[in-house]
């Protein structure tokens, strides 16, 4: 398996981390590896355009403003 060596993070980062890892009963490695796999999982997952369509689901059957108007209204203010 590979390895991944990561430099210049500060103290006070790495001091966090542990805290983290302590609190879930986990070595540093440990806490490392579940951050960096549950972040490189969540980058997958996200997918805008899933995600405006679930924003526009939300919105479906309600009547809706042309934002033309709207910026032609705010624009004469």
């Amino acid at each position: 398996m590979p390895s991944l060596t990561v430099r210049k993070l500060g103290r006070d980062i790495i001091e966090r981390l542990k805290a983290r890892a302590k609190s879930n009963g986990r070595s540093l490695e440990a806490e490392l590896r579940e951050v960096l796999t549950k972040a490189a999982r969540e980058g997958d997952q996200f997918n805008l355009r899933e995600h405006a369509e679930r924003i526009a689901a939300m919105a479906r059957g309600r009547a809706q403003t042309d934002s033309t108007a709207l910026l032609r209204r705010d624009r004469r203010r």
